[in-house]
């Protein structure tokens, strides 16, 4: 943008002004961002923490049903998109979040940062799946769930089968000491969901930190993404991947010799949210992002790789052929996590972050 600070150029802008007025007139005015005031027209900025494969097919969709916008796309895990969304609050860049963890987007709430907005089609999303407001303030597309991602030949080689992996407590076996990999859940939104189910499942104020202070004596390392233990797994780097279903099944369907497992206790587990980012100067093709993303067509394309989608419809899934994916999840307070996201941080980073 032109720096108005500058006399000599204050001079040239108010010629250009005054030479271009009739045209304005007729075209009309761009945004301060000069951009088009058009909802299907222009650039916008849309953070995300959904896959790069599966982020990249839908944006390709939309940029195919919508040829004159634009989507900037900034992915990274979901705590690093947390962690950039607040540390811009002052001067937003995004104009969309899209696939972020909704106990993430209830924190961006409580600062303010996001724009009431109901999208086209929202009376098809199920309540669970949209903030309490009206209109809301975001709204869910999928639920995410921590599973085991096991390394076949791996495992056998320490005299372990697949059927010794079906819970929890199987990953304190000593056989597997220093054989696996979690994602850290300061960065990565499946690390965190599943710390959390962990808390939830065994006792928020003793039990779920006992528990976690036995699995640390077995986890090899925690790494940044969510994915990443299970293409590590997959790869051989480890024995067993605490991740999430949509990597390992993938994994597993590229033919990968790995088994993919639902702890039996029940997952950890969060949804993917998308919200309309508070700023002076909102780009009405914003919108209409939103409204495309809880689409017929784009929750299609999230069904492929996700069994539960917000408008609680879906097929056939790879562990839940005779189940309803919903029933594998562990019960959870989107409030008190939200509240106590920092605080559970770091209590995790004063046990394990070293």
């Amino acid at each position: 943008m032109l720096n108005l600070k500058n006399n000599w150029k204050m001079k040239i802008i108010s010629l250009f002004i005054l030479a271009a007025v009739g045209v304005m007139m007729l075209v009309g005015c761009g945004d301060n961002n000069g951009q088009s005031d058009d909802p299907l027209s222009g650039t916008i900025t849309v953070y995300t923490a959904i896959e790069n494969v599966l982020a990249g097919r839908l944006v390709e969709t939309f940029e195919e049903r919508y040829p004159n916008i634009t989507v900037n796309l900034v992915r990274d895990s979901t705590g690093v998109i947390t962690s950039r969304l607040i540390a811009e609050a002052n001067n937003p860049q995004a104009d969309v979040v899209w696939g972020t963890a909704a106990s993430s987007l209830m924190v961006l709430e409580d600062m303010g940062m996001l724009e009431p907005f109901a999208p086209t089609g929202l009376e098809r999303i199920l309540p669970l799946f949209r903030s309490d407001l009206n209109p809301p303030t975001w709204v869910g597309i999928t639920a995410w769930e921590t599973a085991f991602i096991i390394n076949i030949p791996e495992l056998e080689a320490l005299g372990l089968s697949v059927d010794d992996i079906r819970c929890y407590e199987d990953l304190l076996r000593p056989e597997l000491q220093g054989n696996i990999i979690m994602p850290n859940p300061a960065s990565s939104g499946t690390g965190f969901l599943t710390v959390v189910g962990l808390l939830e499942l065994y006792g928020r104020d003793g039990g779920g930190w006992d528990f976690m202070e036995n699995l640390h004596l077995n986890i090899q390392d925690y790494i940044h993404s969510g994915a990443g233990p299970a293409n590590m797994a997959a790869a051989g780097e480890t024995v067993i991947g605490i991740s999430f279903g949509f990597p390992g099944i993938s994994r597993l369907q590229e033919g990968a010799p790995v088994a993919v497992v639902f702890p039996e206790a029940g997952s950890g587990w969060d949804m993917e949210a998308n919200a309309l980012i508070r700023k002076d100067d909102i780009h009405p093709a914003a919108r209409t992002f939103l409204n495309w993303a809880i689409s017929d067509e784009a929750m299609a394309i999230y069904n492929e790789a996700f069994p539960i989608i917000a408008t609680g419809e879906g097929g056939s899934y790879y562990g839940f052929e005779n189940q309803n994916p919903v029933d594998q999840l562990i019960g959870k307070d989107f409030v008190w996590i939200a509240t106590n996201r920092e605080s559970i941080l770091a209590e995790w980073e004063r046990r394990f972050g070293g």
